[in-house]
């Protein structure tokens, strides 16, 4: 850091004195002087945070050196063997008593609706039928009839078929999301507590697993432990509860939130 010229400042200083007859010399003396003033004070900021600095650097390298000792052993005490585990994640979610009771719930509530796709899958196939059977003695007009019928019948099909599948990927995805959340917490909390160190989720066909032993599957473990925690009884033996072959994509509770895939509704099958 640069000095101040000091020196310069004292001449001009007592050169304005001598010159006190000259009004301009008088106000740069003032000038100088509140320079000075100004310049000290600085001085004097950048010597206490010097010092301050250094005081500070002097206390940590006096309390670095006991952490940095004791690190080495915290992380040989932290580090130990890897205790992994697998999960069927979205088998567990389904086979819940929850996820067996909600998703039943779900595919009653679509019963009518498959109902209706098939009456008119059948009409459709009925019309096809008569359309194609060249025994028939209809006039052009009743083939003319039933043929614009049977297009109509298949836009309907169709429409009606889409917005089904939509409507129910929509409320099973809800539904999956929901549970697949408060399931995916009761398995972390049974893997800290059995100490597992990484879980990995076997449901996905691209899963990097190619084998595992029976010991370390806790797909059966957090589903039990997830009836439990629910305390939603399991559904009665001779009722026949559907769940979707493959659970919707589930939103991430966390940072390691599984992947899933959505199924979709059956679909009515129109004859050509």
């Amino acid at each position: 850091m640069r000095g101040f010229p000091l020196k310069r400042i004292v001449k001009q200083l007592g050169d304005g004195c001598g010159r006190s007859r000259h009004s301009n010399v008088r106000v740069k003396s003032r000038e100088l002087q509140k320079e000075f003033s100004i310049h000290m004070k600085r001085l004097l900021v950048f010597v206490v945070t010097l010092a301050s600095g250094l005081a500070l650097n002097a206390a940590a390298q006096t309390t670095a050196t006991p952490a940095a000792a004791a690190a080495p052993a915290a992380s040989a005490a932290a580090a130990g063997p890897a205790k992994v585990a697998v999960i069927a994640f979205q088998l567990a979610v389904a086979q819940t008593n929850e996820g067996q009771r909600d998703f039943a719930d779900l595919q009653k509530k679509y019963e009518p609706k498959e109902q209706q796709l098939k009456t008119l899958n059948t009409e459709i196939e009925t019309l096809t039928k008569q359309l194609s059977d060249t025994t028939s003695k209809m006039t052009d007009a009743e083939r003319a009839a039933k043929q614009s019928s049977l297009d109509a019948k298949k836009k309907q099909l169709e429409r009606d078929s889409d917005d089904a599948k939509s409507d129910y990927q929509t409320e099973i995805q809800q539904v999956y999301n929901s549970l697949a959340s408060k399931v995916y917490d009761s398995m972390q909390a049974y893997a800290e507590k059995e100490g597992f160190t990484l879980v990995l989720d076997v449901s996905e066909t691209s899963s990097p697993v190619l084998f595992a032993t029976q010991g370390t599957n806790i797909t059966k473990a957090v589903i039990d432990a997830y009836n439990v925690k629910s305390g939603v009884p399991a559904p009665a033996a001779t009722s026949q509860t559907t769940t979707p072959a493959t659970a919707p994509k589930a939103a991430a509770p966390a940072s390691t939130a599984p992947k899933t895939t959505t199924p979709a509704p059956k679909p009515a099958t129109t004859t050509k």
